[in-house]
């Protein structure tokens, strides 16, 4: 069986690539089929996430772990994939967090001397840069993965807590 998936970028315009590819291959074979139908190197870190119907996001299931942690990477798609659970989170980056959103929108039957994954629907192109993330707390301030200049002195009077 093959899954038709359909991957949206999380930026204003629409940017979308639908794509085919066997149920049986694993989240690694669906993270190189996004970055190549998107144009990115792959020479980032990324992770998948569970999400629910609303697109929160769950669990990570991470590609690379930077400890002794887990890593699914080999985790076949047919079981983080199904019908009853269609959506996932997609974050490649994780300086720039390029999010997308993955949905299972069908299964279909393998199409002898078609190569999957297969891209077989594009719209849009990606924008130069990623678009700034706002993270909201519990609290009333909000941030931006673009409010921190790494390259900024810390002067004396921040540098209490080190």
């Amino acid at each position: 069986m093959i899954y038709r998936i359909r991957v949206i970028l999380d930026v204003d315009d629409d940017v979308l690539r639908d794509i085919e590819i066997s149920s049986t291959s694993t989240l690694e074979d669906l993270h190189n089929a996004i970055i190549q139908s998107f144009g990115f190197l792959g020479n980032e870190m990324a992770s998948f996430y569970e999400s629910d119907e609303n697109w929160t996001q769950k669990d990570e299931l991470p590609l690379e772990s930077l400890d002794a942690g887990i890593n699914k990477k080999d985790e076949i798609l047919n079981t983080v994939l199904t019908f009853s659970k269609p959506k996932l989170i997609y974050v490649y980056d994780f300086l720039n967090l390029w999010t997308f959103y993955v949905e299972l929108k069908e299964e279909g039957e393998i199409i002898p001397g078609v190569t999957y994954p297969n891209l077989i629907h594009s719209k849009g192109d990606v924008p130069e840069e990623a678009p700034p993330k706002i993270f909201e707390t519990d609290g009333e301030e909000n941030y931006s993965n673009n409010d921190m200049d790494m390259n900024e002195d810390i002067s004396d009077e921040d540098s209490s807590f080190y």
